[in-house]
């Protein structure tokens, strides 16, 4: 059964462009236990994502992307040069986890004031005060709602 997701990347980091480029990309870097969690115990390829770009003016929704390889460890934990290591990360006890994921569609931005202004999106996790997971779950009709909102008739395969 297909599940839905929104994952935070800040665009000068790694733009939905870039993604774009590169056909599909691993998300690395997650430092927080509840979001690695969800990479590792409740993603599944298949799954669809709303790509939300964060920490930018305003912040969107920018596309529609795929999870597209289950939970592995995240290889940047281990390594000393990478701005995520963690000196506590192991081969034998790798401690974080990514998932890649793939473009699927491009849609309309949709930004966070135009988000915050649909009732239909209320209890959307994104729209919760406080909220600050790079990976949140995201309920089907909030899925739907947004990918019209994003100029999309149906939500894409």
């Amino acid at each position: 059964m297909t599940k839905y997701w929104l994952m935070k990347s800040e665009p000068h980091v790694y733009p939905w462009e870039q993604l774009e480029i590169d056909g599909s990309t691993h998300w690395d870097g997650v430092r927080n236990y509840q979001a690695r969690n969800i990479m590792r115990d409740d993603m599944s390829v298949g799954d669809l994502v709303l790509y939300y770009h964060s920490n930018c003016k305003p912040p969107h929704v920018a596309g529609v992307a795929r999870v597209c390889r289950d939970s592995y460890p995240d290889f940047t934990a281990l390594d000393s040069n990478s701005k995520y290591f963690d000196s506590k990360a192991t081969p034998d006890n790798p401690r974080w986890m990514m998932v890649d994921i793939e473009p699927i569609c491009p849609i309309d931005i949709v930004g966070l004031p135009e988000l915050r202004l649909n009732t239909a999106l209320e209890g959307m996790p994104l729209l919760q005060r406080g909220q600050r997971l790079s990976v949140q779950p995201v309920s089907l009709e909030h899925f739907e709602i947004v990918c019209k909102m994003g100029g999309l008739n149906a939500i894409p395969n």
